[in-house]
């Protein structure tokens, strides 16, 4: 059995919140259950799995989205071998790791401490329910993506940061070698993906705002969240401080959770004109974003991006990002189809790619799987017949472990975003296990409270001023985000 998640994106608390870690107490019994009803074959009798493969897709660890990179005179883009970005990934590293100490103590005990175990079999094929539980050995492959790239840098410093890193999570991969990018650099993960015809990487590479046509190099989505997003929080509580209504203070903490991330200027102008009532304010947090965007696109490493690409990189971003650039109407739209165009493709989709892969042409695979977009997918590719088989190959994304921002089909002026909590779980099945069955997805999506924002109350009249409501967040294992579809199972029974 193998099974994919991607994209939890567990940070050092300083920019955002992360996944609850009822998410992972909820994925271990998520992860029994799928064991449990991979032992049932294909003819009927029950027979134990010998093992899982777990593969973690990219941007586990957020090694970019962090304070700290403000803290220095260092940034992701800085040289790899000083002293001061080894310090500084450590220590970030060192903060992740302890801020998300009981979740990645979970995931470390379903390869360390066999807490996968399924029923024993008899003679005839049945389960013995009453009898001791079985092991079910747990491989844990970790593959990078474009927040977590450092992973893949090699020397004796990053050696020891992915030994630290093996030891908290339970991984299989070898600390002293880079944790692979594309699956060929790792035989034992290649050879768990090919076992189960699958083939599974990031996704990044098809997007050139966050890969530059080398892993082991920063990428302008580096540049975007240190020199804008994070950057941009700190400057407008300084800026303003007391003068911002408490409602704006407390979306922009929900900044880097927009999708795509070039819509964050979109999103701020739509939460200033629900969440603060004064038009200087509203006037001055734009120039702030403004001044800050000018920066970041005179950076010396945004520059050289028009060196190579094919596209007008600078322009390009200077018209997303920028609002004295914008359009008076369909900003949004013009920003997506930019996007998609610098990748060849028509829409936010990554399917496009998928079709293009050489495991999916020869049919070496079955599916193909991304993370990196934090939009699960499910689409069939292509269905083959030959000698009376039949060969189905899917494309999927393994979404992600966070909240998602996304823009509404219907609104005027294109700024509504809506938020929901997400958790997905990809499983894919070799031989007879599952009954035969190739793959199953388990998706869920929570929608926020609107009390945990400050509102402006649409009812309430025009001179209605945003109110700050607290609540206490709701954890992702509550019988509220079961109901939205990613439940705690009972006993199996075989389906």
């Amino acid at each position: 059995m193998l099974v994919i998640i991607s994209d939890l994106h567990l940070t050092d608390g300083t920019s955002g919140t992360t996944v609850d870690p009822g998410a992972f107490d909820m994925f271990a019994d998520r992860l029994r259950d799928m064991a449990a009803r991979a032992s049932w074959r294909a003819d009927g009798h029950y027979r134990p799995i010998e093992r899982i493969d777990l593969v973690l897709l990219g941007d586990v660890l957020d090694l970019v989205r962090s304070q700290q990179w403000l803290a220095g005179d260092v940034r992701p883009w800085s040289d790899t071998t000083s002293p001061q970005v080894i310090e500084s990934v450590n220590t970030i590293t060192d903060e992740i790791l302890a801020k998300n100490a009981h979740s990645l103590a979970t995931l470390r005990s379903l390869a360390a401490e066999s807490a996968v175990c399924v029923a024993p079999s008899d003679h005839s094929g049945n389960p013995v329910y009453n009898g001791e539980g079985q092991p079910v050995p747990v491989r844990t492959h970790y593959m990078v993506g474009n927040h977590d790239w450092f992973l893949h840098l090699r020397g004796p410093s990053y050696d020891l940061l992915r030994q630290k890193i093996s030891h908290h999570m339970g991984l299989a991969n070898s600390h002293n070698e880079p944790f692979p990018h594309d699956p060929v650099e790792s035989e034992e993960l290649l050879d768990a993906l090919r076992r189960h015809r699958v083939f599974a990487r990031h996704g990044d590479i098809f997007d050139p705002i966050n890969f530059t046509e080398d892993r082991d190099t920063s990428s302008l989505g580096d540049a975007i969240v240190v020199e804008l997003l994070s950057r941009f929080v700190v400057e407008v509580q300084n800026q303003l401080g007391e003068d911002l209504p408490a409602g704006v203070i407390n979306a922009l903490r929900e900044i880097d959770n927009i999708r795509p991330v070039l819509l964050v200027p979109v999103w701020i102008e739509g939460m200033l004109e629900r969440l603060c009532p004064s038009p200087a304010i509203r006037k001055s947090v734009k120039r702030i974003w403004d001044g800050l965007a000018d920066e970041f696109l005179n950076l010396p490493m945004v520059r050289d991006h028009n060196t190579w690409s094919p596209f007008d990189l600078v322009d390009g971003l200077e018209r997303a990002l920028k609002f004295s650039k914008r359009l008076s109407i369909g900003w949004s739209s013009q920003i997506g189809n930019w996007m998609n165009g610098l990748r060849g493709a028509t829409s936010d989709s990554y399917v496009e790619h998928a079709l293009a892969e050489q495991d999916f042409r020869n049919r070496r695979a079955r599916h193909i799987v991304y993370g990196h977009t934090h939009g699960a997918e499910s689409m069939p590719l292509d269905a083959s017949y030959a000698d009376g088989f039949v060969l189905n190959q899917m494309y999927f994304n393994a979404g992600t472990w966070r909240r998602v921002y996304k823009q509404t089909q219907w609104a005027p002026g294109e700024r509504e975003f809506i938020a929901a909590d997400n958790l997905s779980v990809l499983g894919f099945y070799q031989g007879d296990e599952r009954s035969g069955r190739s793959f199953e997805t388990w998706n869920g999506t929570l929608g926020a409270s609107a009390a945990e924002f400050s509102v402006h109350r649409v009812d309430a009249g025009q001179n209605a001023s945003p109110q700050s409501v607290s609540t206490p967040n709701v954890p992702v294992n509550s019988p509220h985000f079961a109901a939205a579809g990613a439940t705690r199972v009972g006993p199996v029974r075989r389906i």
